[in-house]
């Protein structure tokens, strides 16, 4: 006969069972739990193209990619900080390939996605709004990459992106951030850290708001502008904070506007209330601000530090 087990052992193992069994990918709107990212996706698309669906992603590394070509698709980690996605890119492109209607982006970590034409990222979004928060991008070629040539809306908010960028691997550099469409573009409470290369912020927009973040560029190796707006553009750069590093490409300015067309107005674009500084025993002079546009831009009180010049013509 076999022995009962005492009622209060089976209440204690319950909630271990229950989290040896909880599949790493749910569907939260069905409760259907799967192994793979990708078969969550699939799983959840034909509810139809208009779906909108949120994936909770339990805590663990991952060696694998998803592409969403369908809907509305929140990517959530049910504890921020402790979903892992490394290495492994979809379509030779990134961890994250997106080409739905919207996405959305929520704690998770990316890192290490390197391929052979030199832009692997942790995101790459091809149609759709997107929404970054709380994720962190790490010691890959690219932190986020693409666009559309539409009114996208796209918003990153407290995120780290740390060891990203390249110009050495391929003819073309690779930036920490680097997105082009035809609407907005928001960075809002982020830190950037430790280049590799290429820029920090490289944008192609007409519209842009880059507040309350940091540059920290002491430990950078081979990089460039901070701010990259590569066409023009109008909009705000404020109160952020920014150290140049001495192991610089192009040391020349901390922001650059037009500097490969002028594709975009940068009429009335506000640069105020930022902090800008050269990394102790740096005797270069760069300009704050490098206006290629030629338009009159709206430059308010910044706080310089020694030898950064507040603006230059070119």
């Amino acid at each position: 006969m076999r022995p009962v087990l005492p009622l209060i052992a089976l209440v204690l193992t319950a909630p271990a069972l229950a989290q040896q069994t909880r599949a790493p990918f749910t569907i939260a709107e069905t409760g259907e739990g799967f192994a793979h990212l990708e078969q969550a996706l699939a799983a959840a698309g034909p509810r139809g193209e208009f779906t909108q669906s949120t994936i909770l992603i339990a805590p663990g590394t991952y060696r694998e990619c998803a592409v969403q070509t369908w809907g509305k698709v929140t990517f959530k980690a049910i504890t921020p900080g402790t979903v892992i996605f490394d290495g492994v890119a979809c379509e030779d492109k990134a961890a994250l390939v997106l080409r739905g209607r919207g996405s959305v982006v929520d704690g998770i970590i990316f890192r290490n996605i390197n391929v052979p034409d030199g832009n692997g990222a942790g995101i790459r979004t091809e149609i759709g709004d997107l929404t970054v928060i709380n994720s962190t991008f790490l010691n890959s070629q690219e932190g986020i990459l693409g666009g559309e040539g539409t009114a996208q809306r796209i918003t990153i908010d407290r995120s780290t992106f740390s060891g990203l960028g390249q110009c050495d691997q391929t003819p073309d550099c690779a930036h920490s951030i680097y997105l082009a469409n035809k609407g907005q573009i928001t960075v809002t409470r982020s830190r950037f850290e430790r280049g590799r290369g290429g820029h920090y912020v490289k944008l192609r927009t007409p519209r842009i708001s880059i507040t309350d973040n940091s540059f920290d560029d002491t430990q950078g190796r081979n990089t460039n502008y901070m701010i990259d707006l590569s066409e023009g553009g109008t909009g705000l750069i404020a109160n952020n904070i920014f150290v140049q590093g001495r192991n610089k490409e192009n040391w020349t300015a901390f922001i650059a506007v037009a500097a490969e067309a002028r594709t975009y107005s940068a009429a009335g674009l506000r640069v105020e209330g930022n902090r800008a500084s050269l990394a102790p025993g740096e005797t270069r002079s760069p300009a704050f601000v490098a206006d290629l546009s030629h338009q009159r831009l709206a430059l308010g009180a910044n706080t310089l530090g020694r030898g950064v010049r507040p603006f230059e013509v070119r």
